[in-house]
């Protein structure tokens, strides 16, 4: 089933990934730091736990033969459009409004619920046709408050996270005095190690998935 295009957003106006095993810097698992982190160097080493419940995320779900993944960040518009993101497993495309396809590549723009691992998404709601979808107001995590960032700050920022997060690590750009730091998924524990390693008021960590409830 063919549909006019779409127009492809940048979900977070970031840059996204599959994660790697939880034994390499910036993927999921259990958590915790790792045993031979050097004082200072906690960002990148420090890794968050898996979510206990569900998350949602919204992007790009593209699948080019190999199964779906979800797209968080970065989507190159081309046609078709080319990303890779985390894979998400029971999906289907049978029913779903806002589908497109050209060659061996199918794609839509969707909400999607599901449980997460560290490295696959499985799927435990139908997704939602992301036009329609309605998400809840974030939070400001910076309360209005202007940032303390310096150049170098961006600078060091910008050039060492996507090597220490890995394919965690969605995009990064200065505003408002910080550094806004999008990765796929964070409970708090990136955020910290940003701000052992760069100093309060520096790095704002973004998870783009969202726990449910």
């Amino acid at each position: 089933m063919k549909h006019s295009r779409p127009a492809l957003a940048l979900p977070l106006a970031a840059a996204l990934l599959l994660l790697a095993s939880c034994a390499t810097p910036g993927s999921v698992g259990a958590g915790g730091t790792a045993p031979d982190a050097p004082a200072g160097a906690s960002f990148g080493s420090t890794l968050p736990g898996a979510p206990a419940g569900d998350v949602i995320g919204h992007g790009t779900v593209i699948d080019t033969g190999s199964g779906a993944e979800l797209c968080l960040g970065a989507v190159a518009e081309s046609y078709p459009p080319q990303c890779s993101g985390i894979p998400v497993t029971g999906w289907s495309w049978d029913g779903l409004d806002g589908v497109e396809s050209s060659d061996d590549t199918t794609w839509g723009a969707y909400a999607v619920q599901g449980g997460y691992d560290g490295k696959t998404l499985t799927l435990t709601q139908p997704p939602i046709l992301l036009a329609l979808y309605d998400p809840m107001m974030r939070e400001d995590p910076t309360d209005g408050r202007a940032g303390k960032a310096t150049d170098d700050d961006v600078d060091a920022v910008q050039t060492t996270a996507p090597d220490l997060l890995g394919d965690a690590y969605l995009g990064s750009y200065p505003e408002g005095g910080w550094v806004w730091l999008d990765v796929v998924w964070d409970d708090g524990t990136l955020q910290q190690a940003a701000d052992d390693d760069y100093g309060t008021g520096v790095v704002v960590a973004r998870s783009a998935l969202t726990e449910v409830g």
